[in-house]
């Protein structure tokens, strides 16, 4: 006395709340609580109360036995509680693809993570690429929001945040682009350790976050996590926000890169369908920026090449019509095949392609990683 927290339906505003409040009040001159929570009711998809009669009951067990527990207790966390919560057969098999999206993030991280050792493989931050980096300041403000989230009791706002984030900033991003390192660099050079290093702080800080909601997902995680050092995830503390990841102007910049990536995979997207290119690394872009981003394209051609996951990269006129951008005026650009011929190792074109003697099917990159 005084209790953390009242939890119950909105019919107890009169109710429970209420006449406990008065009595406490009363007898002893404080409230009965600290804090008091509010959910609605339950109703199906339709927003109709359940009814037996109605035969639009759900019953726990049932979800369970053909989701598993996870998926109801998502269900449970992704809802606004402060509203009616609606559940349905529909809403349900949403949430089990979302839930496979987030289990085959840490599938996929913990499948790259092998023969990472965190004790002697950690790449300082500062010899991290800056798509490491950024990836690491979205982390950050995502373990800012997500515990904030907990503390107000927002518990819809982990599950979107986190899914998100595993979603648009990791699998069709980060880890889309970071595959040319992972599986074409040398394994112990430091561009790979580095995108380890990243990944290895993504599970470490994701699966500590979910562990409340995910239980039995973290839980397993959590045995296949590299030198972890409690024995169950449940016994490991949340991640703290670390600062020194944050870098608004790093986010600035990349805004700008993203934009410009937007539109040329828009062209990339026009001369697939003309047959220009199939792959993306069957292209060579050339592009032409509009003066106030032509020092920065210039400076970042390594960056936007990278992460259009294309061949080539220049900037400078290329061959035949342009693509004029809508979205920023004055960008045009121009989509070639790929010039040299494709590394049978890393697929990309390179006019290198055949100078080693031992290995003519590979590019110059790819014999410096065989050794």
């Amino acid at each position: 006395m005084p209790a953390d927290l009242y939890l119950e339906g909105s019919d107890q505003h009169r109710g429970w709340f209420h006449s406990s409040l008065f009595a406490s009040i009363g007898t002893r001159g404080i409230a009965p609580y600290k804090a008091v929570l509010t959910h609605g009711f339950v109703v199906d998809g339709s927003g109709r109360k359940m009814s037996k009669s109605l035969g639009n009951v759900v019953a726990p067990q049932e979800v369970i036995g053909k989701h598993g527990a996870e998926v109801l207790r998502l269900w449970v966390a992704g809802e606004d509680y402060r509203e009616d919560i609606r559940i349905s057969e529909e809403i349900l098999k949403r949430l089990s693809e979302a839930y496979r999206r987030i289990r085959n993030t840490f599938r996929y991280i913990l499948g790259n993570l092998y023969d990472f050792d965190p004790e002697k493989d950690i790449v300082p931050y500062s010899d991290l690429t800056e798509l490491d980096r950024l990836t690491l300041h979205r982390l950050a403000k995502l373990t800012e929001r997500v515990l904030k989230a907990y503390e107000t009791f927002e518990f819809h706002v982990i599950y979107h945040s986190v899914h998100n984030f595993c979603n648009v900033d990791l699998s069709a991003f980060y880890l889309d682009i970071l595959k040319d390192r992972l599986y074409i660099s040398k394994p112990d050079s430091k561009a790979r350790r580095a995108g380890q290093t990243t990944i290895y702080h993504v599970a470490d800080y994701l699966v500590r976050l979910i562990a409340p909601v995910l239980v039995f997902t973290s839980d397993e995680v959590w045995q296949f996590m590299p030198k972890r050092k409690e024995a169950n995830v449940h016994l490991a503390a949340f991640p703290q926000v670390k600062k020194e990841w944050m870098d608004d102007e790093l986010e600035k910049k990349w805004d700008v890169l993203l934009k410009i990536k937007g539109e040329i995979a828009k062209a990339m997207e026009t001369a697939r369908k003309d047959k220009i290119i199939g792959h993306p690394l069957d292209a060579r872009i050339s592009v032409l920026p509009p003066k106030e981003t032509e020092q920065l394209v210039k400076q970042e051609t390594a960056n936007l090449k990278e992460i259009l996951i294309v061949s080539q990269f220049v900037v400078g006129t290329g061959e035949g019509a342009a693509f004029e951008s809508a979205e920023i005026p004055g960008l045009k650009v121009w989509v070639a095949p790929a010039a040299g011929k494709k590394c049978e190792r890393c697929w990309n074109f390179s006019e290198r392609v055949g100078e080693n003697k031992e290995h003519p099917a590979i590019c110059e990159r790819c014999v410096e990683a065989v050794g």
